[in-house]
């Protein structure tokens, strides 16, 4: 393995990128995968290089050579200037709204957030005296209207990840920008492949590593990559908390790192022809997928993304629970499961109402989330074909 210049680095695609960032083969000793450092204790050579404190290593919660390596690589990743890493996606959701907020303080909220990031804000931010608007995640410009003199953040998910709404990012980052206040996105959706978020206006941006950087189902990992005017404040706060990854998830990530386009293409590509499938089953009353043309914010997805993920939702025409339950209970290659970006395929049923307080959620039928994996293709509506007939069954 040869250690490519920073220059080199830059000049390479993001396919080839994706393999060599975050490599360093004097630590490394010649693997080609960096060894998972585990540890708390670091031992300094002595007593003025402890004082110094000008050794890089001084502490496990301080960082290690692995999770150095995926916080560079992330960094190169997201077009940002530094990055940390937090043991799941909702610490870095923790993380990233407590460098940005105070007491006193006042935080806009999109209205299509993942759930326990509402919760995070009506429990812990509300004790600590930090209140919480929630605004139509389409308001684009109109946001405007929601700022007072205290309000110092604003949140976006684009698209949100259950009913995916594609959010004006660039116009509510100029307007929050004029009032000095911080852009903070989770980005889990597109990953910074499909959508750069410091590009775009974002400040602080949060990544699921759980989802489409592990890729497997088998780690649990947060990234929050920050802008040159944010990353101290974020390295700060990400300090005080110490809350690093476990080193075996660091490695797993790092590992799955070098295969995330390659899986991410081809959750896009299987995700648009099962989306065009389901959009044409007399079941389905419509498709919720960005990268189709008859999604209402599409135009806003081609102008700001560059390709789109496995994750997508539907609305099914009305039927009872049961029959949706007769559907879902006897798939055999969709799981039941909460998360996405892993090479299985995945379901869930949801319901958004009790998670919505600026917009009605009213969609006409029940609503099913698909995570479309790396099976074949014609295998997956195979299954839920057989799952449609249930449905029909008993409705």
């Amino acid at each position: 393995m040869k250690n490519l210049s920073p220059e080199s680095k830059a000049r390479l695609r993001s396919r080839s990128r994706l393999v060599h960032l975050g490599r360093d083969a004097e630590t490394s000793q010649g693997f080609i995968n960096l060894p998972a450092f585990r540890g708390s204790t670091v031992l300094f050579p002595d007593v003025a290089t402890m004082k110094s404190r000008k050794q890089r290593y001084t502490y496990g919660t301080h960082g290690t050579p692995t999770i150095d390596a995926l916080a560079e690589a992330w960094t190169a990743i997201a077009g940002a200037a530094g990055a940390v890493l937090a043991p799941t996606g909702m610490a870095a959701i923790a993380v990233a709204l407590m460098s940005a907020l105070s007491a006193g303080d006042h935080l806009l909220m999109t209205d299509s957030a993942y759930e326990p990031t509402r919760t995070f804000c009506q429990g812990t931010l509300k004790r600590m005296g930090v209140e919480t608007t929630y605004y139509d995640p389409r308001i684009g410009a109109g946001i405007e209207a929601l700022f007072r003199a205290n309000t110092k953040a604003v949140f976006l998910e684009s698209p949100g990840s259950l009913s995916l709404e594609v959010q004006d990012v660039p116009a509510i980052a100029a307007i929050a920008h004029a009032r000095s206040a911080c852009v903070i996105a989770d980005n889990t959706w597109a990953t910074p492949l499909n959508f750069p978020p410091h590009a775009h206006g974002v400040d602080l941006a949060i990544d699921a590593g759980t989802k489409y950087l592990g890729g497997h189902a088998d780690l649990l990992l947060g990234l929050i990559s920050a802008n040159a005017a944010w990353l101290k404040r974020l390295a700060a706060t990400h300090d005080e908390f110490a809350i690093p990854p476990g080193p075996e998830d660091v490695f797993l990530a790092l590992r799955g790192l070098r295969t995330m386009e390659i899986r991410l293409r081809e959750a896009e590509r299987q995700s648009l022809e099962l989306a065009r499938w389901l959009g044409a089953r007399p079941e389905t009353l419509r498709v919720l997928h960005p990268a189709l043309p008859d999604h209402p914010d599409h135009a806003l997805w081609r102008r700001d993304f560059t390709g789109a993920s496995g994750l997508f939702s539907i609305i099914l025409k009305p039927v009872s629970e049961r029959s949706v339950a007769a559907m879902l209970d006897g798939l055999e290659l969709f799981g039941l499961g909460y998360s996405w970006g892993g090479y299985e395929s995945l379901v869930i049923p949801f319901d958004c109402s009790r998670a919505r307080s600026a917009t009605r959620w009213a969609p006409g039928g029940p609503a099913l989330r698909f995570s479309v994996g790396l099976e074949d293709i014609d295998d997956l509506k195979d299954d839920l074909a057989r799952g449609f007939e249930r449905l029909n069954a008993t409705a």
